[in-house]
């Protein structure tokens, strides 16, 4: 009977999630799910994309967290429109809740829009949320048994970023285990070695982006 249930819940948030999907193909705008653990530093990388692409790009975040409007806050100093969802203990972000949240952008005016969902290396990775594709953040300090560890959302992925490249010499962090184990969960994701302190590896990222975008066509 749990089991039914489940099957229930993730039945409807799919259903959601693919009218959330045409919602925003037709308004030609790729939407992307971005995950990662707390403190990986998705909304750091976040403020950089912001930085490098809003020039070029037109550019909308909802941002996904427990409690507080702390990372919205950070993304509205870079003069873009942004949506706070709090779960209010809940770890992940649904489609409904982006559908809800869509309401509130202006559709016309976006060809990017980011999804930072809640930090979490397991739950966000269940639930479509009607995104064309996602990018997972994995932090030098987290450690390279996470891929292993939490195989669904490195599997998933479109992009991995590995984050905090800069403090690879102060930590034990094995490079080379971590990719070779990303690898065999996905070897057909795009793999950025990044640090958002120094900018090393970030154009990589830019210019993976700017393909997914221009790659979207409008209906």
């Amino acid at each position: 009977m749990e089991i039914k249930v489940m099957a229930n819940i993730l039945e409807v948030n799919d259903s959601i999630a693919k009218k959330v999907k045409e919602r925003l193909t037709c308004h030609g705008i790729f939407a992307l799910n971005l995950m990662g653990s707390p403190g990986c530093g998705k909304t750091t990388l976040l403020e950089h994309t912001i930085s490098a692409l809003k020039s070029e790009l037109k550019i909308a975040v909802i941002e996904g967290d427990l409690y507080t409007d702390k990372d919205a806050n950070r993304i509205e100093k870079h003069g873009v429109p942004v949506i706070q969802i709090n779960t209010v203990g809940g770890c992940h972000l649904d489609a409904n809740m982006i559908n809800i949240a869509l309401d509130q952008l202006d559709l016309a005016a976006i060809d990017l829009l980011i999804i930072e969902n809640v930090g979490n290396l397991v739950c966000p990775a269940e639930f479509n949320v009607g995104e064309h594709g996602r990018a997972t953040v994995l932090s030098i300090t987290e450690g390279e048994d996470k891929p292993l560890k939490y195989p669904l959302i490195f599997r998933e992925a479109d992009a991995i970023i590995l984050n905090k490249l800069d403090l690879l010499p102060f930590t034990d962090f094995n490079y080379n285990a971590a990719v070779e184990d990303i690898r065999k969960i996905n070897f057909t994701a795009k793999l950025v070695a990044a640090s958002c302190r120094t900018g090393e590896g970030l154009d990589h990222w830019y210019d993976w982006l700017r393909a997914q975008v221009k790659k979207q066509a409008r209906c």
